[in-house]
């Protein structure tokens, strides 16, 4: 019998303590999102109703097929690449972006905000493996940008947000939390008004107790969480 989602959030619960504990964190620290891609809206319920209040999205399709079933009942996340000409569908559906990885699409954020008299949480995204594969800002290109965000008001970077490499071995992704670490606490203690940059949203399935043990405040968990069911949105 498959295990439902509250028991696997009671397994994920006791390995996340377990990862804490090894470096002196409280598991109350970290947000778990709930990344409900590939379920149905009956599960991302099911996530809900088990506790879980983050719930995470990488399309707009789907963002907005399970929020108009589901509502405020959980606090949404778009996790995935962001289109700047779907900016304007997306704002006003999500409390946070985890995307934001250019001036362009930082320019149509702010132009939708101020539509809606609204203010947004993001989290910068950084490639810092480098993978050609992967979006985000390179490690060196983030002070700046950051900097550069200061002319957009509505706009409130919490923290940075990083995928690693995909790895067997979940260890080998460590110096890339480490280095996320890093450059996370450097923007930090510029105490920008616009960019307290307190946060860091990293860790998946496969590597998310790393994560963690080098300093995640969001962890996106999918498989081990929700499963995962390939349905069609």
């Amino acid at each position: 019998m498959n295990a439902t989602v509250e028991q696997q959030y009671d397994a994920l619960k006791k390995r996340m303590e377990r990862a804490t504990s090894k470096v002196g964190r409280r598991v109350e620290e970290i947000h778990v999102i709930a990344v409900t891609k590939y379920v149905s809206i009956q599960t991302a319920n099911e996530a809900i109703k088990a506790g879980i209040a983050h719930i995470g999205e990488n399309r707009l399709e789907g963002l907005l097929e399970k929020k108009a079933v589901i509502g405020d009942d959980a606090t949404w996340h778009f996790i995935g690449s962001l289109q700047s000409r779907k900016v304007k569908d997306v704002i006003g559906h999500i409390s946070v972006l985890h995307s934001l990885d250019r001036l362009s699409l930082a320019k149509e954020v702010q132009k939708r905000l101020v539509e809606r008299e609204k203010t947004l949480d993001c989290f910068v995204q950084v490639n810092v493996s480098g993978e050609t594969s992967k979006s985000g800002l390179a490690p060196e290109e983030v002070d700046s940008f950051i900097k550069a965000l200061a002319e957009y008001d509505r706009i409130r970077v919490i923290g940075l947000m990083t995928m690693a490499p995909y790895a067997e071995n979940a260890e080998e992704t460590r110096p890339h939390f480490k280095a996320l670490k890093q450059l996370q606490q450097r923007i930090a203690d510029k105490e920008y008004v616009h960019a307290p940059c307190t946060e860091l949203s990293m860790g998946m399935s496969n590597d998310f107790e790393v994560a963690v043990e080098e300093g995640a405040t969001y962890i996106r968990i999918g498989t081990i969480l929700v499963g995962n069911e390939q349905v069609s949105e």
